[in-house]
């Protein structure tokens, strides 16, 4: 994922909502979601060249997601791949705050990631280059390449429409408007990320498009207070436009 806008413990029957974007290269081989025959309590895309994901939950509540941290200076052919972490807690039973204090003696197997781990509970934010757990508080949130909460301006962006979202009964139709906003950055208010300026406007917006890289999926999760989890999924092309809808709903 490239960014992660979420709601926890906002609102008192919806209290977590997920809005999220994926973006990677087009030619990396990716199954969209679905439950996985060989783990079936797994509701999640899958990568085709590692085997892991960037983001599911799971039939019993269990929530997570994986960022890049965005270091060009930072990134090793050999790490291990990130989507091993989000397959490895969704598979496991450890409370996120267990599962982190494990995860930080091997972080530095793996390039720079920020991770989010829910168990219905709790959600806890990890973040490698900061290397500091912390549990999130209640509110409104968003990550992309960076530290959470990180004021770039699309995250920015996405905090707003994530509070007026919150509003609707159902906020998945004002969320998937955001996930689609093309939208750029003056450069005024870009980060150095040491990307070069063309790519940092590129990345500024929260749907990229483009031939070569872009969104290629955005997910809104939400789990009611009763337990009810809705997951829907929109696979972009790269103009940006959604060529196969997903719904799965459970209990």
């Amino acid at each position: 994922m490239c960014l992660i806008v979420l709601a926890w413990k906002a609102r008192a029957d919806l209290p977590l909502v997920i809005a999220a974007n994926r973006d990677e290269w087009r030619e990396r081989p990716t199954q969209p979601a679905h439950f996985w025959p060989d783990h079936p309590a797994i509701l999640a895309g899958r990568d085709l060249k590692a085997g892991g994901t960037w983001m599911g939950v799971t039939r019993a509540g269990r929530f997570a997601a994986v960022t890049n941290y965005r270091d060009p200076a930072d990134k090793r052919s050999s790490a291990r791949s990130r989507g091993a972490i989000v397959t490895e807690f969704l598979l496991g039973d450890l409370t996120p705050a267990a599962f982190i204090a494990a995860l930080e003696t091997s972080s530095r197997d793996y390039n720079g990631f920020n991770l989010l781990a829910g168990d219905g509970d709790s959600l806890w934010y990890y973040g490698s280059r900061e290397a500091v757990a912390r549990a999130i508080e209640p509110g409104v949130h968003a990550l992309s390449n960076h530290l959470l909460d990180t004021p770039w301006p699309k995250v920015q962006r996405s905090r707003r429409a994530m509070e007026r979202a919150l509003v609707d009964a159902d906020p998945a139709q004002q969320l998937f408007a955001a996930l689609a906003d093309g939208g750029g950055a003056p450069d005024d208010s870009l980060p150095a990320t040491g990307v070069g300026i063309e790519w940092e406007r590129r990345l500024s917006a929260a749907l990229i498009t483009g031939a070569d890289y872009g969104t290629r999926s955005s997910t809104v999760l939400t789990m009611n207070n009763k337990g009810a989890v809705r997951f829907e999924e929109h696979t972009l092309d790269g103009a940006g436009t959604v060529v196969e809808n997903r719904l799965e709903q459970f209990t």
